[in-house]
């Protein structure tokens, strides 16, 4: 039905940048390694696009003919957060670093978040994981009633709260404060999270309630090149958030990977010229962060049984890209994103896939998109259309 569909796998890296050291990810390879600890990872359909095609990867066979192209892109921006990495994907090149906390935020930054937000106080102020920080600070949260503030290796300002406690309005609000009044100019900050979460002490879970608040995109976005042109552009998952919601003409907000499959087949049967853009985030915040190497292997696995119903949908004038945004090798002591290169495959149904080797930027998929829609652009990036 002419439609060209982006799925980004959050957090599925395939091997340490050149650049790595600088990161502190010498050594990292989400794929990869998470096969040699789970002793070979399971993935018949993405073997069958060519998985085992870029890297060899234990328990992924190499295939020749594969059913889409492949390779690896290269990522030039700044970073390894989620919001350059898809700012990329959508054909810019980031050249300003966002700003970043490595010991927490400034007394002159909490100050004006408390006068701002109107909070009478706030716990935390350091980098740390979403889920060791609820658990450090979840029982005083429940008899202040303080938000949890932190912080981590990417340019993001977090909050996290109890729903019975600040319920989810008064959090999002606190946020949206953060956003436009505590974070201005100079200061880069790629997001604001809301981070609810629920139960009681000893057993506290987030929920999937998270929003994010994120800069606007400093240039033009295939997004907003398409919309400009009249295609319909849709965001699946985090997608509305990272472009802040800009240039999405659709927006369809989703709390799991497999909510997020479900919105891509109903599109599939609904949807005409259009582009679909979706994030699947479990991989990244359930298991790369988490460490938890058998839960991201389950994930990828529910993925990749969900591949032949997407794929049986597609017909001849369909277009299909999987990649990532970035790495978060669930093997390495970092609980952090991990600066890697990502994995490209490219499905046209009927075509033989082909090597498109290793991309000089994510932003080949952006440019690839603006070229099938036949649409004038400035777009970063190669396309491989027609390779």
């Amino acid at each position: 039905m002419k439609n060209f569909y982006v799925i980004v796998l959050d957090g599925v890296g395939i091997g340490e940048l050149p650049d790595a050291n600088l990161y502190n990810d010498q050594g990292s390879n989400t794929l990869c390694n998470l096969a040699d600890v789970i002793g070979g990872l399971k993935l018949p359909n993405l073997e069958k696009l060519g998985l085992g095609n870029i890297l060899p990867i234990n328990g992924v066979m190499k295939k020749s003919p594969s059913l889409a192209s492949y390779g690896k892109m290269t990522e030039i921006s700044n970073g390894k957060d989620s919001t350059t990495g898809h700012w990329e994907l959508a054909g810019l090149h980031v050249k300003t670093d966002f700003t970043y906390f490595p010991n927490g935020f400034s007394k002159k930054l909490v100050d004006l978040f408390l006068k701002e937000t109107g909070c009478k106080g706030f716990l935390g102020n350091k980098p740390a994981s979403g889920t060791e920080i609820i658990k450090e600070y979840g029982n005083e949260h429940l008899s202040t009633g303080f938000p949890i503030i932190y912080t981590s290796a990417d340019s993001v300002f977090q909050i996290a709260a109890h729903e019975e406690v600040i319920p989810l309005n008064w959090l999002y609000e606190i946020c949206s404060i953060t956003r436009e009044k505590v974070l201005a100019d100079p200061l880069k900050v790629g997001r604001v999270i809301a981070r609810p979460f629920v139960g009681q002490p000893g057993n506290f879970t987030r929920t999937k309630n998270r929003k994010d608040f994120s800069l606007n995109p400093p240039e033009p976005t295939v997004l907003d090149i398409l919309s400009e042109n009249n295609i319909q552009t849709i965001g699946v998952g985090k997608i509305n958030d990272l472009f802040n919601y800009r240039g999405i003409q659709t927006q369809v907000n989703t709390k799991s990977n497999e909510e997020g499959c479900t919105k891509i087949l109903k599109y599939a049967d609904e949807a005409s010229s259009s582009f679909i853009f979706t994030n699947l985030v479990d991989f990244d915040v359930y298991f790369g962060h988490r460490n938890d190497s058998e839960g991201f292997a389950a994930k990828l696995k529910e993925f990749d049984d969900f591949l032949p119903e997407l794929l049986d949908k597609l017909d001849e004038s369909d277009r299909l890209i999987i990649t990532a945004d970035h790495g978060n090798d669930p093997t390495t002591p970092s609980t952090d994103h991990s600066r890697e290169y990502v994995p490209l495959f490219y499905y046209r149904k009927s075509i033989t896939g082909k090597n498109l080797g290793v991309r000089k930027t994510f932003s080949d998929v952006g440019k690839t998109v603006a070229d099938f829609f036949k649409v004038d652009n400035k777009l970063n990036g190669i396309s491989f259309l027609d390779e």
